[in-house]
């Protein structure tokens, strides 16, 4: 098996309105990735209080522009700040996947 370049990746996916803003999702799927040897980004950890939508969407862009991989968890397309999050990734041609396709990629 060819050895995969490790990535920095930006996880964005659903928070507001879902039941602890979705925290255990993000941080899951950061452990599996980081288990995979990849830098992550977990808004998550960058905002452990949460915060106002604003501020909060401030602190991660600007951690998102660190990366050059941003990797979806169900359900962000339904999240206005994912969204932006994803529409930024791709006007500046980074990377954009679904978080899941690469855990079970490194899995087989």
């Amino acid at each position: 098996m060819p050895n995969q370049k490790r990535q920095s990746i930006y996880l964005s996916g659903p928070m507001t309105g879902l039941p602890g803003l979705n925290f255990a999702a993000f941080h899951s799927m950061t452990t599996n990735l980081r288990a995979g040897g990849h830098t992550v980004t977990n808004p998550a950890e960058i905002n452990p209080d949460g915060g106002t939508w604003n501020d909060c969407m401030r602190r991660d862009i600007a951690a998102l522009m660190d990366c050059d991989t941003v990797a979806t968890l169900p359900g962000w397309e339904n999240s206005k700040g994912a969204k932006l999050e994803v529409l930024i990734a791709e006007k500046l041609g980074m990377t954009v996947v679904d978080a899941h396709d690469l855990v079970t990629r490194e899995a087989v």
